[in-house]
């Protein structure tokens, strides 16, 4: 599972996911990615699943980059327990992601492995996603 080594501080606030990413929208390593249409919190889980589907698929050729990384914890209350007393207790690790932002490019494979295999991964997600690639790519149907 996906989580920081270390973190600053052991509990973070909600916050508020408004707005469209500001940075991560750009593919910058692969020539495929899949993008983020929806605001949401992905888990390191969910990530894992994700990246593990689309590595089985496109068996081990190519290159695959994750570009967001779970770093905000999450905390949870014991069931059954009555109001106040404090904040819960660090359950897990989630990014948030916003409309716009990159989660997975590939390289090395062709189009049509590319696209089932970040279709693959997609379907492991929480969010809408868009398959995207990159401008300068010459894909020759036939």
């Amino acid at each position: 599972m996906l989580q920081p080594k270390k973190t600053r501080f052991r509990r973070q606030q909600k916050g508020r996911m408004k707005g469209n990413a500001g940075r991560g929208t750009e593919l910058a390593f692969g020539t495929f990615g899949i993008k983020s249409l929806q605001s949401k919190w992905i888990t390191g889980n969910q990530l894992e699943a994700a990246r593990i589907a689309v590595t089985r698929y496109m068996q081990r050729q190519g290159q695959v980059w994750v570009r967001i990384f779970p770093d905000k914890p999450i905390t949870k209350k014991p069931a059954e327990v009555r109001m106040g007393k404090g904040k819960g207790n660090p359950e897990g690790f989630v990014a948030p992601v916003t409309p716009g932002r990159i989660i997975f490019e590939i390289e090395g494979v062709s189009y049509d492995v590319a696209k089932e295999a970040l279709r693959l991964a997609a379907q492991k997600l929480p969010v809408t996603t868009k398959f995207v690639v990159r401008r300068d790519y010459i894909h020759d149907s036939k």
